[in-house]
């Protein structure tokens, strides 16, 4: 009982510490600042005017770059002033209200073609049309007040700026702390496929979307970091927290590398089981050492011990003690998977110990090996020209699609709402606007959420009425309504709703004296407008996951065929590590990561638009694990010394490469290339001939007395087994990875 309330505590502090919250502070500041001011100078339109720029200006303040929040808030600022005083004016004649409405959300939405943060820029946009049918201030021009909304927007960010001044570096700890949980969260999943008895379906499915979740991070991480070096140059703090993030990217790679099958473990280790626990329970004590060390950059409190250095040691003592009590001989190759398995954990528990120096100042001099004009590579750079609007303006784009079917929905809510003539109708289009999104499944979620939180909030401010009907109780719960729902807005959109409709009645209750009106058109306008944006998505060009999941297929498939690549060059040059193997690393897991979620959604769509779920889960989880595969033989090939590269390997990458291609040119109706399988039979013999001399030549060592192996031995026994081991398994999933890609092009 006395963990879960410390669970509790330690969520609720670092909520409180969070950056969703202190953005809500900000957000609550700016709103009711001019609010407060111009309502006691007599001039309340004025201040909620200013208000309205700020709400139109805070979604584009998210993370990133300091320059990329600026231009993105300046914009939304603009975007929202310029959309409000068109709407305004448009809305003055009968004639001119639908085409207005049909022609800007459609050319606002649009602009979303310019990636995420334009996406956030262009909801402004969209906001701003529908709150100039809201009418709540009317004693000044429409102009002036578009004027005002643009100045708000302007005080949103100074107001923005100046709390990011007083502590700049909060965000990226945040991130930095989210970071490094999710990698704890991914740590402990992997953990969950050393169990003869665990769900591998479900678990993979919770990998694919902690690897999602991470990848985003990265993505976030690698903008503040990268930009923050280029402006300020290559002070402590950006040295630290990048060499951090490193170490961060390069634990994904160790936790998603499987130096063994773990399957093949499992079944030759079922009379050692007790030394998979010892296994299993370090890495779940690494989990909680990065926990921990996020909890305390969270709280901004001592760091905690680091108890990883002794636990290794445990592990190892547990590693002497097997090979002590086996006959090398008999069961070498589960020795050798021990041991495998012990230097990957060692090197996961060497970026643990890293981290932990240098948030101690005890990281010495290391060095970033990565020069600064190639870091900017590491970027995703979004392309605004004019192409990028003509490329898409066509039924092919998602995002043309979306903003055709959301200008008619919208349309068509404003009608509803003008022949029943509904009090407060431009809530329809809000609840319209906030919950329609490209793809069906999301559309789903958020629609069922919105109506569940609306529904709870209106049984509470019912609740409240009927025990107060104080002004100043309404105003208070207001603005702390107002608060928590933009706090919880990415977090739990469920209960950010049940806020948000609180805050909305509490505040239209300080201007209208009939509460419980206010409750049941707000309850029946977001019933009215999220069965609109639900059925709108259903029946109106939808966009289905299946109809584009080759295309996401074959680009996943292309970056993994890049990323051993890199691994085969660099396995024969053995240089300094290239730029390019990190890019293509990168690359790879991004669109896994891009391939995972396109499979997420599929499955939340309706069950008549799903394309063979069962077949395609399988491509992913193959997928994955290539990735995998590919990433323990690349981390491997470079943490350790090795031989030079053979032709038998060189055989078994252009066998696996063709494999690989293949699959893409099913997808892509290209034609096929033809294997060699004779010469893959005959460099598999090779490797284990290899292996077996390897093993030989040790057992005589052993035999003259020689105990202790030397470690060029170790290595070069470790090396024999783990690559072809890898290139066998690689081989496996390519050649099952183009059966299942046949039958999915048969059907």
């Amino acid at each position: 009982m006395t963990g879960k309330i410390k669970k509790y505590q330690n969520d609720f502090i670092k909520f409180l510490r969070s950056t969703d919250f202190s953005k809500a502070i900000v957000l609550t500041i700016a709103i009711v600042f001019p609010i407060g001011i111009f309502s006691n100078l007599g001039n309340l339109e004025i201040g909620i005017s200013l208000a309205m720029g700020c709400l139109l200006s805070s979604p584009s303040d998210v993370p990133g770059s300091f320059k990329h929040k600026v231009y993105g808030i300046l914009a939304a600022a603009l975007l929202g002033a310029i959309s409000f005083c068109i709407a305004g004016y448009a809305a003055k004649f009968l004639w001119a209200i639908i085409p207005m409405l049909a022609i800007m959300m459609f050319a606002i939405s649009y602009l979303s073609v310019y990636g995420f943060r334009a996406s956030l820029v262009t909801f402004s946009g969209l906001l701003a049309v529908v709150l100039s049918f809201a009418n709540i201030s009317s004693g000044i021009e429409i102009w002036q007040k578009s004027l005002l909304i643009g100045i708000g927007g302007i005080w949103y960010l100074l107001v923005s700026i100046s709390w990011y001044l007083i502590k700049p570096e909060r965000a990226t700890e945040q991130l930095i702390a989210e970071t490094m949980e999710l990698t704890a969260g991914y740590l402990r999943l992997r953990v969950e496929l050393f169990k003869p008895d665990s769900n591998e379906k479900e678990i993979q499915k919770k990998l694919f979307q902690s690897q999602s979740e991470l990848n985003e991070h990265h993505e976030s991480l690698r903008e503040i970091l990268i930009s923050s070096r280029q402006s300020s140059g290559s002070s402590g703090y950006a040295r630290k927290r990048l060499l951090i993030f490193i170490d961060l990217v390069d634990m994904l790679e160790l936790a998603m590398a499987n130096p063994i099958d773990f399957k093949k473990m499992q079944g030759s280790q079922q009379e050692n089981s007790l030394e998979l626990k010892v296994f299993a329970n370090f890495s779940l004590k690494m989990a909680t050492q990065l926990e921990a060390i996020a909890l305390a950059m969270l709280k901004n409190s001592e760091l905690p011990e680091n108890k990883v250095p002794d636990a290794l040691g445990k592990v190892e003592e547990a590693l002497r003690k097997f090979r002590s009590q086996i006959d090398i001989g008999q069961r070498r190759e589960e020795m050798l998977m021990l041991r495998n398995l012990f230097d990957y954990q060692s090197k996961q528990a060497q970026k643990i110990n890293n981290i932990d120096r240098i948030l101690r100042n005890l990281e010495g001099k290391r060095k970033l090996f990565v020069k600064d004009k190639e870091f900017t590579k590491f970027l995703t750079q979004q392309e605004y020209s004019f192409k990028t609007l003509t490329t898409n303006f066509n039924f092919d784009s998602a995002i043309f699609r979306h903003s055709l079917r959301l200008s008619l929905v919208v349309l068509a809510g404003y009608l509803i709402g003008d022949y029943f003539s509904v009090q407060n109708s431009y809530w329809i289009l809000l609840t319209v606007v906030v919950i329609m999104r490209p793809n069906y499944g999301l559309t789903k979620q958020r629609t069922r959420k919105r109506i569940v939180g609306t529904l709870i909030g209106g049984v509470i401010a019912v609740g409240i009425v009927f025990l107060t009907q104080n002004t100043t109780v309404y105003a208070v719960l207001g603005i702390l309504s107002l608060t928590l729902a933009f706090s919880l807005i990415q977090r739990n959109y469920t209960t950010a709703a049940i806020f948000i409709t609180l805050s909305i009645i509490f505040i239209y209750a300080l201007l209208q004296p009939e509460v419980l009106n206010v409750i049941q058109f707000r309850i029946v306008d977001t019933l009215i407008g999220a069965g609109l944006a639900a059925f709108g998505n259903l029946l109106l060009w939808p966009k289905w996951e299946s109809q584009n999941l080759n295309n996401v297929i074959a680009t996943s498939l292309k970056s993994n065929l890049e990323y051993l690549e890199e691994i085969d060059r660099y396995y024969h040059e053995k240089k300094s590590l290239p730029i390019s193997y990190k890019l293509s690393r990168k690359k790879a897991f991004l669109d896994m990561g891009a391939l995972s979620g396109a499979f997420q959604r599929m499955t939340q769509e309706p069950k008549s638009r799903q394309k063979q779920v069962g077949l395609i889960y399988e491509i992913v989880g193959l997928n994955q694990t290539f990735l995998s595969a590919v990433a323990s033989m690349g981390t491997y090939i470079r943490t350790h010394p090795t031989t030079r590269a053979s032709e038998d390997f060189e055989t078994y990458t252009k066998a696996i490469s063709v494999n690989l291609k293949n699959c893409v040119n099913i997808l892509e109706n290209k034609e096929m290339i033809e294997k060699e399988n004779l010469e893959i039979s005959l460099a598999g013999k090779s490797l284990q001939q290899k292996f077996d001399k390897l093993a030989e030549q040790r057992d005589l060592e052993i035999e003259a007395g020689k105990e202790k192996i030397d470690e060029q031995m170790r290595f070069k026994l470790q090396e024999a087994h783990l690559v072809t081991g890898q290139l066998e398994w690689l081989l496996d999933i390519s050649e099952k990875l183009q059966v299942n890609i046949e039958k999915l092009n048969k059907e």
